[in-house]
C-alpha cells in the first residue's frame, strides 16, 4: 500500500475531539501496540488480536480485531507522515477489501489539561459500505477512557 497524506475532501469523516491526557499519552496510544490493543476497534466489547506497527514514514501497520460476535477484521496501511507528538498520516485499507484504500490524518495539539485531536478519514467514496463516522466515534470513546485511566 502506498502512503499518501490525507487532505480536505467532501468524502471524508472529520472528528475534532478533546482527549483528557497529554499529547505524549495520546501519541503513545496511537503508536505503541500494548496501548493500541486496549482501545482500537469500534465494537465496545471487541478485542484486538494483534497490532503490528512500524511508526516511521514508509513503515507499515496491521491491526486485527474481533467484534463481540467473533467476526474479525484486519486493517492495514503505511505511514506517510510521522511528526512526533504532532501528526500522523497513513493509508488505510481492509485485508477483506483488497484494492480499496483511503487516507487518515491525525493531528495532536496540547490544550489546557489535555489534547485536541483532529482526525480526518478521507477518500471514502469507494468505501461507502462502512459507517466510518459512527465507528470512529465509538472507537474514540474507548481511546479517551484508556488515556484517562492510564
Amino acid at each position: 500500500m502506498s502512503a499518501p497524506e490525507a487532505s480536505d475532501r467532501p468524502d471524508a469523516v472529520c472528528i475534532d475531539r478533546f482527549i483528557p491526557g497529554s499529547v505524549e499519552q495520546v501519541w503513545r496510544a496511537w503508536t505503541e501496540p500494548p496501548i493500541l490493543k486496549r482501545w482500537f476497534g469500534s465494537d465496545p466489547a471487541g478485542t484486538v488480536l494483534a497490532a503490528l506497527v512500524d511508526v516511521r514514514p514508509g513503515g507499515k501497520f496491521a491491526i486485527t480485531f474481533a467484534n463481540a460476535d467473533g467476526t474479525s477484521y484486519t486493517c492495514r496501511g503505511a505511514y506517510g507522515v510521522v511528526e512526533l507528538h504532532r501528526r500522523l498520516a497513513f493509508s488505510w485499507g481492509w485485508a477483506e477489501e483488497p484494492g480499496v484504500e483511503t487516507l487518515v490524518s491525525v493531528q495532536f495539539t496540547a490544550e489546557r489539561a489535555g489534547t485536541r485531536m483532529v482526525f480526518e478519514h478521507a477518500g471514502l467514496g469507494a468505501a461507502k459500505g462502512h459507517d466510518y463516522a459512527a465507528g470512529w466515534a465509538r472507537t474514540f470513546i474507548k481511546l479517551a477512557r484508556v488515556v484517562e485511566t492510564g
